[in-house]
């Protein structure tokens, strides 16, 4: 019952939501062209909830753990009553989209992940040292493109932490975890990372993305051996009275019935992608019935989870709500107050950012591009943006369905750059992906003192991923 009423704290805001939302059809002819006016100013709320995440922990922590949800609130707030006021009907037709067909799919299947996942627990000594965590993040990245980032993150970063529990030094084996499992190991299919599901949908082959595997292995085996020096010299810093000694416990897993659970959650997904079944308008914004369906199954696989799984079992696991509230409360603000930003892009040549579609040209160009936005902003939107660029840069004028079969087939390099750009560079902040910012809720909740959001990209993501990415684009791009 405890566990039903925190769960009703996630989807009860989404319900209010629904509610309070006047039923007014709005023409989506009317939004189409709302990029194209906006000012580049009009982002800065969502600069500011960037500034927020990033240093209200370090300036007034104490503050900040307390409110937080206040303070994405308050910079929603800042957009939406400016926003609402100058572009009336328009402005309310955004929000209620993006919050129907973005936000509210993207948190249920967070929390469906979320909750799945945690009544999964291997239980055992696996004891952290260099080879033990490099195999973890070996089958982490894996996992990623069968699971999707987020199912093998929640799946992987509990056994990971156990395992280092004992280390003193296991902050970079989190960041780690973050570049390779919640992120570069997700690029090989659909189901790997959003960008590469919305290419699934404008036709691309399922299987098309294994043509960025020499850059997913590259960076993947370039990432893990360096983890292993990295760790290995951390491992001979620790006390070696503190390396547990005890026998040996096999490894088991409890609460396996979880993987019917998952299993029925990455099928949902497949289906939402490939059944066509029509649409519905809610409050006048077009969703699909099978997206609707999918969005139901996926609570009850949840539902299900919390049901059949014994309490001793997310008891062994640590389990809590806490990480999931803190990423529903936050990438409320985040998804308000980048509708600005979002909109500015689609709107393309015509667009604040004109000048950078317009410099965009080359693979190479398009790789970093698409990668540096999707650092910052919704990777999904941004790869769609560089994929519409391309299309009409190389096929204006062709129907969508004739375009996309010749870039796949002509065009290869574009097409790879643009997804390699946007799944490989979420790892670059902690705000790139989903996942990364909810391992480092799991991993703070675990006593582990993670970074800051700079302190994360300059001694990290800067240091390793960008001068990676720059070797990348001169050996591929």
């Amino acid at each position: 019952m405890n566990n039903m009423k925190k769960t009703a704290r996630i989807l009860y805001p989404i319900l209010i939501f629904l509610l309070v939302l006047p039923a007014t059809c709005f023409a989506e002819e009317a939004v189409k062209n709302i990029g194209s006016v906006l000012p580049l100013w009009s982002i800065l709320p969502f600069v500011g909830i960037l500034l927020s995440v990033a240093l209200m922990p370090l300036m007034v922590p104490h503050f900040w753990h307390h409110h937080f949800p206040k303070v994405s609130a308050f910079w929603s707030l800042a957009l939406a009553l400016p926003f609402i006021y100058f572009f009336r009907d328009v402005a309310v037709y955004e929000i209620a989209h993006i919050f129907i067909i973005d936000y509210i799919p993207f948190i249920i299947l967070l929390w469906a992940l979320f909750t799945v996942s945690g009544g999964i627990y291997v239980k055992g000594s696996l004891k952290g040292t260099p080879a033990v965590n490099a195999l973890i993040l070996f089958i982490g990245t894996i996992l990623a493109s069968v699971i999707g980032t987020t199912g093998a993150s929640m799946l992987m970063i509990r056994p990971i932490l156990r395992s280092n529990g004992w280390r003193v030094h296991k902050v970079h084996t989190i960041v780690f975890f973050i570049f390779l499992v919640s992120n570069i190991g997700g690029s090989l299919t659909p189901l790997g990372d959003p960008p590469l599901f919305l290419g699934f949908l404008h036709g691309v082959p399922f299987f098309w993305t294994m043509h960025i595997l020499p850059q997913m292995a590259f960076a993947s085996v370039v990432l893990l051996v360096l983890y292993f020096i990295l760790d290995s010299y951390y491992y001979k810093k620790e006390i070696k009275t503190a390396i547990p000694d005890a026998e040996p416990e096999p490894l088991r897993i409890e609460g396996s019935l979880n993987f019917i659970f998952l299993a029925g959650i990455i099928a949902a997904v497949l289906f939402s992608g490939t059944i066509k079944l029509g649409e519905v308008n809610i409050f006048g914004i077009p969703q699909t019935i099978a997206n609707l369906i999918k969005d139901a199954i996926l609570i009850v696989m949840g539902i299900l989870s919390l049901v059949f799984t014994r309490q001793e079992v997310r008891k062994g696991n640590e389990f809590s709500w806490a990480p999931i509230l803190e990423v529903a409360y936050l990438f409320a603000g985040i998804f308000m107050t980048i509708i600005p930003a979002l909109a500015i892009l689609k709107a393309g040549e015509h667009g604040a950012l004109s000048w950078l579609i317009q410099s965009v040209n080359t693979p190479a160009q398009y790789f970093w591009a698409a990668g540096s936005l999707s650092s910052f902003l919704d990777n999904a939107p941004t790869y769609l943006t560089f994929f519409n660029s391309a299309l009409g840069k190389f096929y204006p004028g062709i129907p969508e369905a004739q375009a996309v079969a010749a870039l796949i087939v002509e065009k290869i390099p574009y097409l790879a750059a643009i997804s390699a750009g946007a799944v490989f560079m979420g790892a670059n902040t902690y705000i790139g992906n989903a996942p990364n910012f909810m391992v480092k809720s799991i991993a703070e909740e675990a006593g582990v003192k993670m970074p800051s959001f700079f302190g994360y990209m300059f001694k990290y993501s800067i240091p390793i991923l960008v001068v990676l990415f720059i070797v990348i684009t001169f050996v591929f791009f």
